[in-house]
């Protein structure tokens, strides 16, 4: 399959890649830093992006910046950057990458674990991410030829939680969380959310 990877240069981004390639998957790395590049929050890159990549069997999203703060100091740019980037930078590079996406292909977006179990300073987090399930949940109705659009709402990845001084043990690594994308990938969900295995949320 011909697959682009959103994000490629990220944590998960670069797992996903690899597992990929391992697959034997022409992987079509994006980011803002590749050639040709893509910056979600500004959607006439992701024109210009597919204009030049062409037809593709899947794209896997897995970028997207959202804010962390307090919710009494949340700022206006706090909530622009949430909304604009993650939420509707996912949304438009399902919506403008459509007409490039084949038959029985699948655009996969990341939400995140907090749209059901959110922690204080996420309440931006947990917005964008809740509202990327209910976009794909809708989306999937709108699919034809055998398209589908899936959300993956991953936890903490141990890598990252290293980066923040987090305690690492309780959270898959970035393979294991690269996973989600390959079964959301080679499966036939349609606007359902796929979780890490293990890491699924409390069914209360």
């Amino acid at each position: 399959m011909r697959i682009v990877v959103l994000g490629a240069t990220g944590t998960i981004g670069g797992a996903i890649v690899q597992l990929l390639k391992e697959k034997g998957h022409e992987v079509i790395e994006a980011s803002r830093t590749t050639q040709p590049g893509i910056d979600i929050a500004e959607p006439s890159t992701i024109d210009q992006f597919f204009d030049q990549v062409g037809e593709v069997d899947a794209i896997i999203s897995a970028a997207g910046s959202a804010a962390f703060a307090a919710l009494g100091q949340l700022t206006d740019d706090d909530m622009q950057l949430s909304v604009n980037n993650k939420l509707l930078g996912q949304v438009n590079m399902v919506r403008r990458g459509l007409p490039k996406l084949r038959p029985n292909g699948v655009a996969i977006i990341t939400g995140g674990f907090l749209a059901y179990t959110p922690s204080p300073q996420t309440s931006m987090i947990a917005m964008v991410n809740a509202g990327l399930e209910g976009f794909a949940r809708a989306a999937a109705l709108e699919m034809t030829e055998g398209r589908r659009v899936v959300v993956v709402h991953p936890p903490w990845v141990a890598e990252t939680a290293i980066k923040l001084g987090m305690d690492a043990s309780p959270w898959p690594d970035a393979t294991k969380t690269a996973e989600a994308y390959v079964t959301a990938l080679e499966g036939t969900q349609n606007g359902v959310p796929i979780f890490v295995k293990g890491y699924e949320p409390s069914a209360s």
